[in-house]
């Protein structure tokens, strides 16, 4: 049902894949909710998906975009404020890869070249992302960034392995940009902690949908969707959340700050 949540917003989505992406939920909800933007992932992620059919769906153009590259930002804010006709009041980052994890390398044994890889495209993106609206000025006052994360960032998942580390740097990168960017325009920088969702990315986790199940029993509320997900990132684009900022806000239905459930304790 649509509230013109969001209407007269305008944004950019970054990591729409295919339907199984939370980005793609995002894309979907934010144009029920009146908001115009646009759509960008990098090249091989378009070749391997299908943001084409979402962008005919939300009527948004595509600008193809590594978000490790400075140019390719540079290109990307540029367009993006062309197409959309103005500053923007909203960036989803949701972009996340390890090389090590997709090649199954424990975290004791990385190896270093994919390592920086995992970094740079899965946190140091977001630091590249923000430096480049910052110096375009293309967000306007009060604009809201959202980067997705988890919990592997605070706790141990022994499979989630180099990915832990970039999402830590990802929560840092969005508190220490969040204070520098809120005290020049406003702009608040939040990320969502999300319950394990069975997306491309995360189904490449080892051992994943059993965890995904795991948390599901020691949820109070179970885990949240991608849907639901889609709907918490709407409410940080809204003005209703104006003054969040440099939060890690954790949408996983109480997993945690849960020790244990009745539920797990009677299947041990």
């Amino acid at each position: 049902m649509s509230h013109n949540l969001l209407k007269g917003k305008k944004g950019i989505i970054f990591g729409a894949l295919n339907e199984m992406s939370i980005a793609w939920k995002v894309a979907e909800h934010a144009h029920e909710q009146g908001a115009e933007f646009v759509l960008t992932n990098a090249p091989v992620a378009m070749r391997m998906g299908e943001i084409n059919k979402l962008a005919a769906k939300v009527n948004a153009q595509v600008i193809p975009a590594d978000a490790t590259s400075i140019e390719d930002l540079e290109n990307l804010f540029t367009k993006a404020q062309e197409i959309l006709g103005g500053k923007l009041d909203f960036v989803l980052h949701s972009i996340g890869m390890s090389p090590n994890v997709r090649k199954n390398k424990h975290y004791t044994d990385l190896n270093y070249n994919w390592y920086h890889q995992t970094i740079d495209i899965s946190a140091m993106s977001l630091h590249k992302t923000l430096a480049v609206a910052k110096k375009q000025d293309a967000l306007n006052d009060w604009a809201s960034v959202v980067a997705l994360t988890y919990i592997a960032a605070q706790r141990i998942l022994p499979d989630y392995g180099d990915m832990a580390d970039a999402k830590s740097m990802l929560e840092s990168i969005a508190r220490s940009f969040g204070f520098h960017y809120g005290m020049a325009k406003n702009v608040r920088i939040n990320t969502i902690s999300q319950s394990p969702t069975m997306t491309t990315a995360g189904s490449g986790v080892g051992g994943f949908d059993k965890f995904v199940s795991y948390a599901d029993k020691m949820s109070p509320l179970g885990n949240a969707s991608a849907e639901a997900c889609a709907d918490y990132c709407l409410a940080m684009f809204s003005d209703y959340t104006r003054y969040v900022t440099m939060q890690n806000l954790f949408h996983d239905g109480g997993f945690s700050a849960t020790c244990i459930t009745n539920e797990l304790m009677d299947k041990m």
